[in-house]
């Protein structure tokens, strides 16, 4: 019996992955009765990565932790055995700006730390921090201090939050970090390489997009680098330079400096976790998926990785999405033979979008006449 596995991302303002699957299993079983149909909804490390944890096996762990303006926030991390995923996104992201309305000097990312304390208080030793969709430039500082790291002026006074404060700090002292860090690893799903500072740094690039002007940008930036500076004078190691370091406002740079975390590819990492290479064992067809196939998905996306493990195992890749700017010829370097579009049967980009579930179904139908029944 042919065997599908339906492994898509979100679509970002339509549909959680979990939908788009069901969505896409409604229509291909529909159209073939009793065909072997999987869903197995996919992250990139980004908004979306908790709830693809979730809708593996792991547990949903529920915690109020602090916003990136200090409000509390209801949240969660996964869990399974001694292993915890904290979504940045899910607490320290743009979605959690009360308002929408930025706040790029003062944006903290505390409750990431909170996070990942709760985690270790619950006896994790494993932490895979997904950093994509943050709202701050803090340096990952909040974070830090979440975990017992104090940062502090030169009147001895513990710094507020956000990337601005930083231009005060004299002193790190890690003496009350968090014990659970001695025995656990940190892994980070990461898949920029800018620096922490510079010109392609975490303010200058990431900075704009988070409400920064320019005059912000250039404070952050000196903010960062004396940040940096006091990080390598207590540690004895400067790691504003690595790749990956500006991740999430440099978050990466304090997982790098101070945790000690390993950063990998974000897909990678969640397709491990997922157990993704064993769920694609015997399987014919495999749906990617996410709302744009665009030229950024050509760089570290969902789909593309899904889809070069799929044709590495000799499964035949297919693509669902709400509208799609690659031509064949890209889509084809990146592995998948055909995309079907949501806009395709709906041009009307809200209509398309509220109405995804339905155009979805329609689309699976759509597959399983091509790929899957003779003649197709």
């Amino acid at each position: 019996m042919t065997r599908v596995l339906i492994a898509p991302d979100k679509f970002k303002g339509s549909l959680p992955a979990v939908e788009v699957a069901e969505a896409v299993s409604r229509g291909l079983t529909a159209r073939t009765p009793g065909l072997d149909v999987a869903c197995l909804p996919v992250a990139d490390g980004g908004d979306g990565t908790l709830a693809a944890m979730v809708a593996a096996g792991f547990e949903r762990v529920a915690a109020t932790a602090t916003g990136p303006t200090g409000e509390p926030v209801t949240s969660a991390y996964a869990a399974r055995g001694e292993v915890a995923v904290v979504e940045m996104a899910e607490i320290s992201g743009l979605a959690q700006l009360p308002g929408g309305d930025p706040a790029p000097l003062t944006a903290t990312s505390r409750g990431t730390g909170e996070l990942v304390t709760a985690a270790l208080d619950r006896g994790a030793t494993r932490i895979v921090l997904g950093i994509g969709g943050s709202a701050t430039t803090d340096g990952g500082a909040g974070m830090l201090q979440a975990l017992g790291v104090s940062l502090r002026d030169a009147d001895g006074t513990e710094l507020t939050g956000g990337g601005a404060a930083l231009a005060d700090l004299a002193e790190v002292d890690l003496g009350g970090l968090h014990p659970g860090l001695a025995n656990a690893e940190v892994v980070v799903a990461c898949d920029v390489d800018n620096p922490l500072t510079g010109p392609t740094g975490a303010a200058a690039v990431y900075g704009p997009q988070k409400g920064a002007g320019a005059e912000d940008v250039t404070l952050l930036d000196a903010a960062l680098a004396r940040f940096a500076d006091e990080v390598a004078r207590t540690t004895g190691a400067d790691h504003r330079d690595e790749p990956g370091a500006g991740a999430a406002g440099g978050v990466g740079f304090a997982a790098l400096a101070v945790l000690g975390a390993t950063l990998r590819p974000g897909i990678d990492l969640v397709l491990e976790l997922l157990g993704f290479d064993e769920h694609l064992r015997g399987t014919d067809l495999v749906v990617v998926g996410e709302g744009s196939l665009d030229v950024q998905t050509l760089h570290g996306k969902a789909p593309v990785g899904v889809a070069r493990r799929a044709r590495a195992a000799g499964a035949r890749v297919v693509a669902v999405c709400g509208r799609c700017l690659l031509d064949d010829e890209q889509l084809r370097d990146a592995g998948i033979e055909a995309a079907y579009s949501c806009a395709d049967l709906e041009p009307d980009p809200e209509r398309s979008m509220a109405e995804a579930a339905g155009l979805l179904e329609r689309i699976g139908a759509r597959i399983a006449q091509e790929h899957l029944l003779p003649g197709g």
